[in-house]
């Protein structure tokens, strides 16, 4: 499966240096689970704030979107965010599709990037650059991820991770393993591009083998991520401080994080 030509390329990443870039999906269309609607085609003011605390951090960011019109591409494209067209495959909801669309375009472009986030587009901001930060630089081996004020074993993540523990095999022992470890949040996840594109794999093959099925009312990706960070990188997490402000804590004004989500 492949969301858009092999080789698809914006223009900053023929760089002669290595970059560090910020992916975000968008896809419309398509009825959102989430927010109990059907998100407008064209509506560029849903990741406005988005790209525009990327490009304030200064970094490289890209909007894969399947329905942006050329003159809203043309119109907001700058020297920090480019956007990318790809073609959404129903087989999957979006917030799974994403996933392959992010392992597809690092894997065409493996020798240009050198560190990685991928976070919601509609209600994830930079804060300030993550990729000088020492708590970055000095863990090459790290996973940074975004996390939620809550634990692993709630009445939400039981009803969504319903589908996937009635597939795989050792998902309700990794439930009572990790059951008061943090709930950790796909809204925000990155690291050097080695330990990222490694896990993102690993998660597309998950969703590829267990999700390509499911078509009940939960989306199945933070139970997939859950699961696959806490059995395989469990190790190498980093979350919390300063990764991420406090989920639907709405503290916009922080500036001491790297995201601020909800």
């Amino acid at each position: 499966m492949r969301c858009f030509e092999e080789g698809t390329c914006v223009k900053f990443n023929v760089m002669p240096t290595k970059i560090h870039l910020v992916l975000a999906c968008h896809i419309t269309g398509v009825y959102d689970v989430n927010r109990n609607t059907t998100l407008a085609d064209d509506d560029y003011e849903l990741v406005r704030a988005w790209a525009e605390s990327v490009a304030k951090a200064n970094l490289k960011g890209i909007i894969f979107h399947n329905n942006f019109s050329d003159e809203t591409c043309a119109r907001y494209e700058n020297a920090h965010i480019s956007f990318v067209r790809i073609e959404y495959n129903p087989d999957f909801n979006p917030n799974v599709y994403r996933y392959f669309v992010y392992r597809d375009y690092l894997a065409a472009n493996s020798e240009c990037v050198e560190g990685v986030f991928v976070t919601d587009v509609s209600d994830v901001t930079l804060a300030q650059n993550p990729f000088t930060d020492a708590f970055f630089t000095d863990n090459p081996q790290a996973l940074f991820c975004g996390d939620e004020p809550k634990t692993l074993h709630n009445d939400w993540m039981l009803a969504h991770a319903e589908h996937l523990r009635g597939q795989i095999q050792d998902y309700q022992a990794y439930e009572e393993r990790f059951t008061t470890e943090t709930l950790l949040n796909c809204g925000v996840i990155g690291g050097a591009f080695p330990i990222f594109f490694d896990f993102l794999r690993q998660l597309c093959d998950l969703h590829e083998t267990y999700n390509c099925t499911h078509k009940s009312e939960y989306t199945g990706d933070m139970g997939a991520f859950n699961y696959l960070a806490r059995t395989r990188f469990h190790e190498n997490l980093r979350h919390g401080f300063p990764v991420n402000t406090v989920f639907k804590g709405y503290e916009n004004e922080r500036m001491d994080c790297w995201f601020r989500h909800k």
